[in-house]
C-alpha cells in the first residue's frame, strides 16, 4: 500500500462511524496490534518514554527520537499510523510546523499537537499562542504531498485546570484554524464529551479511552458522536505492568508463578515477519 493510499484510508476513517486507534510503542507491539483487527495505529509518548527508560511528561524525549520511533512503527505495518508528538517540540508555530513536516516525511498519516508548554508553573500556552501553533502545524500539514490528519489537543483536564468552557473555546478555535480532528484528554463525563462533539461539529473528535467518571462501551461513545478513541499509554503500561508483577516473583525464586502463564516463544515469534533469504548483512 502506498503512502497516499494509507493517508486516504486514515482520513476516510474520520468521516463516519467510530473506531479505536491502538497505541503501539515499538515495531513489535505494532506488529501484534496490526494482527488484531485494528484499522489504524498511533504511537504513545508515554510508551516511548518508558521504552527509553525515562519519565513521561517531563519533556525527556526529543523530536528526533519521537519521529524515529514513529517511523519504525509506520514501517512495521500496512496500517495508517498517527503519532503522538506532544507539544510539537518547541513553543513557536515554526517548531510545530517542522515537527509536522518531519512526521509526514517519516511515513505518518497524522499526528497530535498539544497546547502544553512543558513548564510546570505555566503548563498551557495562552489562547492566542496555542491557536497560532495549530495554525502553523496545519500549514505544514497542507504542504505535505499526501493527506495528513492534524489533531489539535487541549490539555486543560490533564494539567489541573478542569475548565470545560475554556477547553471548548480552544478546541473551537483550533478547528477554525484548520485542525482536522479535536481532542481533549481527560474529559470528566459523557455530558462533557457530548458538549465537545457538538461545539466542534462537523469536525471529528478523539476521546482518550472514555470519560474519567468510568469507562463505557465503544457504542456509547459512538452514540455521543465520537469518531475516534485512543488509549494513550495503557497498552504499554499493561506490558510493563506484567514486569512489575512477574519480576518480584521471579527474583524470589517462584519460577512457576512468574513464568507459568507467559505466552510461548512461538506465539510471539509467529506474529513477526520472517526475513528474506540472504537479506542479513
Amino acid at each position: 500500500m502506498t503512502q497516499q493510499e494509507k493517508a486516504e484510508r486514515f482520513r476516510a476513517l474520520h468521516q463516519s462511524g467510530c473506531f479505536v486507534i491502538a497505541n503501539a510503542w515499538d515495531a513489535g507491539s505494532a506488529r501484534i496490534l496490526a494482527r488484531q483487527g485494528f484499522q489504524a495505529l498511533a504511537t504513545t509518548s508515554a510508551g516511548l518514554a518508558f521504552m527509553l527508560g525515562r519519565r513521561d511528561g517531563e519533556a525527556a524525549v526529543s523530536r528526533d527520537e519521537a519521529i524515529g520511533n514513529a517511523r519504525d512503527i509506520a514501517a512495521a505495518t500496512e496500517l495508517p499510523v498517527s503519532a503522538d508528538l506532544e507539544d510539537g517540540y518547541g513553543p513557536a508555530p515554526e517548531a510545530c510546523a517542522a515537527t509536522v513536516d518531519a512526521a509526514g516525511l517519516a511515513g505518518l498519516c497524522g499526528c497530535t499537537i498539544e497546547d502544553t508548554t512543558g513548564v510546570a508553573a505555566s503548563p498551557l500556552h495562552g489562547f492566542d499562542a496555542a491557536v497560532a501553533r495549530v495554525r502553523g502545524a496545519v500549514a505544514a500539514a497542507r504542504a505535505l504531498p499526501s493527506p495528513f490528519v492534524l489533531t489539535a489537543r487541549a490539555e486543560n483536564f490533564l494539567h489541573g485546570r478542569p475548565d470545560l468552557d475554556d477547553t471548548i473555546r480552544r478546541l473551537t478555535a483550533f478547528a477554525e484554524a484548520g485542525a482536522d480532528c479535536l481532542y481533549a484528554p481527560g474529559l470528566p463525563d459523557m455530558d462533557a464529551i457530548r458538549r465537545v462533539v457538538t461545539a466542534v461539529a462537523p469536525r471529528p473528535v478523539n476521546v482518550l479511552s472514555g470519560p474519567r467518571a468510568g469507562l463505557v462501551p465503544l457504542a456509547a461513545l459512538a452514540e455521543a458522536g465520537v469518531r475516534r478513541v485512543s488509549v494513550g499509554g495503557v497498552l504499554a503500561r499493561a506490558a510493563y505492568g506484567q514486569l512489575l508483577t512477574l519480576g518480584p516473583a521471579l527474583a524470589a525464586g517462584d519460577l512457576p508463578g512468574a513464568l507459568g502463564a507467559v505466552p510461548s516463544h512461538a506465539a510471539i515469534n509467529e506474529v513477526m515477519p520472517g526475513r528474506e533469504t540472504g537479506s542479513r548483512t
